[in-house]
């Protein structure tokens, strides 16, 4: 059985890798530009950017970290999920069409001319540090984890887990990095594609084989007993106990998620390369959507794997792995393997690129002007080559960190999310706010969260910390600006290069996204499945009321936007005139 998981895997895998080469052989030697490399030529469509998004953020950490939350707790666990929708719709809306607009390649850039150089410089080494030291060696050490377990290296070649984990790590490493360093964005994001379908048909069907198995073999039998009880463990609004409370869903929650779809490199950069603001915001909205929708394949196997397991797994990381194994067939196994590989693969694969292009464009070029664009590139691949090396030696060690280095990584990521989040959004709704306000805020920011996370230790959940910083430094920042403004407003520039026609259809698809999310929260509270009665009239009731709200919003938004649109279309037109 193992050996047909095996093959099933290399068929799969090998079919993406030669199909990523056939689509982008021609392409490759074809790179001398910029955009071409690092932004795809500005070629990618809206299927692409929301296939590549969904699986540069979903990970191993995913699916076993959420299922093994939901397993131990509650449908809580949705909220990572479910609000990136929302937040997804505000960069749709609100960031693309300024992105696109100035034509940028990476965030710093908008952040230089913005406010200043300084600013751009200690933001760019703030992404990069935080690729080096954290993103790139974890995703490659939770990767090898997950799919050492799989396929159980150790016992299959008879060596140490110690040893099993620098295999996986080298193996994913390499073929990442050939992915990245010899296609750029574009192979990067045509093996996204054929994952991306992948992923969802193996989440369905890890999901549907799980709910015939915990009906003895018939799948609504199975869906009954989902649901029987109707029990705390189907309640998404959850307690104050749980580890996001609900509160923090429309505060700290919802800054991170704005932060991370917004305006991490590694995520917005496959947003940068697309074709017109349309692709744009299509692809954006449609990964809206689709982060939605991955409780149903992600979160709810864990509620699953309770009802037939019981408390008996100790562990909650080995619970979607458990479920896995038990459930899907030999060869679907296999399949599934090669998914998450690609998931892993995926996230690695954008953190290198992004942090290639980072060095590329904001470092190398920032220092050598004069140098041609090829020179840029191979800058850039030499240092992808570098960090690769340094993370395949650094990322093994992580095994022999304490317990709770997870834990701590999250805290450590509110040192740089949440306040670069904050500058780019008081720079863009400002126009005399100076550089000195964005450096202030940056310091008091950072500073401030590391003396409560590591000297005052308040018993106020991090992520309320982060809400209310924010709004302190936007505070700040407004004071500064009104006692030393700019001496000249700011003004975003438009180049032309990008076509910032919007998606006509963006609002009512926008409205779809919404509607599920709250639609979720209703099925999954005391309104839905965890209420006494369960799902009742009254549960379509609200979801009826929710509709209506949303549809009237809908059509004053689209009535009020006729005028913009043709402002936006006729600015372009003089610009390219």
């Amino acid at each position: 059985m193992q050996w047909l998981t095996i093959i099933t895997f290399l068929i799969f895998t090998g079919f993406v890798g030669a199909f990523t080469y056939y689509k982008s052989k021609g392409k490759v030697n074809e790179v001398h530009t910029n955009d071409t490399y690092f932004l795809g030529g500005r070629s990618l469509k809206g299927g692409v950017i929301a296939a590549s998004l969904m699986l540069t953020n979903l990970s191993t950490v995913n699916f076993i970290g959420m299922s093994g939350q939901a397993y131990k707790n509650n449908m809580s666990v949705i909220s990572w999920e479910v609000t990136s929708g929302l937040a997804l719709v505000v960069v749709a809306f609100f960031l693309i069409p300024r992105y696109l607009k100035a034509a940028i390649t990476t965030i710093p850039e908008f952040l230089e001319d913005r406010y200043d150089t300084g600013v751009k410089t200690f933001v760019t080494y703030l992404f990069m540090a935080g690729y080096i030291l954290n993103g790139i060696p974890v995703t490659l050490y939770t990767g090898s984890v997950a799919l050492g377990q799989i396929f159980d290296v150790a016992g299959s070649f008879h060596i140490s887990q110690s040893a099993a984990i620098w295999v996986m790590v080298w193996a994913i490493g390499i073929i990442g990095a050939i992915y990245t360093l010899f296609g750029g964005l574009k192979g990067i994001a045509i093996s996204d594609t054929i994952y991306g379908i992948g992923l969802l048909i193996i989440g369905f069907a890890v999901l549907y084989f799980s709910l015939r198995s915990l009906g003895h073999g018939h799948f609504t039998s199975g869906f009954s007993k989902l649901f029987e009880g109707n029990d705390a463990k189907m309640n998404a609004i959850g307690s104050s106990t749980d580890p996001e409370p609900f509160g923090t869903l429309f505060t700290g929650m919802l800054l991170v998620n704005l932060y991370y779809w917004g305006t991490d490199q590694a995520i917005i950069q496959r947003v940068l390369g697309a074709t017109n603001l349309k692709e744009g915001q299509k692809g954006v909205v449609l990964a809206a959507f689709m982060k939605v929708m991955t409780p149903f394949f992600i979160i709810i196997p864990g509620i699953i794997a309770f009802k037939m397991y019981g408390n008996s797994i100790s562990n909650s990381d080995y619970v979607y792995p458990q479920l896995v194994n038990d459930v899907l067939p030999g060869a679907m196994k296999g399949f599934f393997a090669a998914v998450m590989f690609g998931a892993v693969l995926s996230t690695f694969n954008g953190m290198l690129n992004s942090a290639s292009t980072l060095f590329s464009i904001n470092v190398y070029k920032a220092k050598n002007k004069a140098t041609s664009e090829a020179s840029i590139i191979k800058k850039g691949k030499w240092f992808g080559i570098i960090l690769t090396i340094a993370s395949l030696f650094i990322a093994p060690f992580i095994m022999y960190a304490p317990n709770g280095l997870f834990q701590y990584l999250q805290m450590v990521n509110g040192f740089t999310n949440v306040p670069i989040l904050t500058v780019i959004v008081v720079g863009y709704l400002s126009k005399r706010i100076p550089a000195v306000a964005a450096k202030i805020s940056l310091a008091l920011f950072v500073s401030v969260y590391a003396l409560l996370q590591l000297v005052i230790k308040p018993d106020i959940h991090y992520l309320y910390q982060l809400a209310i910083l924010f709004v302190v430094c936007v505070i700040v920042m407004m004071i500064v600006g009104t006692l030393k403004p700019r001496h000249t407003p700011y003004a975003l520039p438009i180049t032309g290069k990008v076509n910032i026609q919007p998606w006509k259809h963006r609002f009512e698809a926008s409205g779809i996204v919404i509607f599920a999310m709250l639609g979720m929260y209703v099925f999954f509270s005391k309104l839905g499945f965890a209420g006494k009665e369960g799902v009742t009239i009254m549960t379509f009731v609200w979801l009826a009321v929710i509709a209506v709200i949303l549809a009237v919003l809908v059509i004053v938004l689209k009535v009020r936007d006729k005028k913009k649109i043709l402002h936006d279309v006729s600015n372009q037109h003089h610009s390219l005139h």
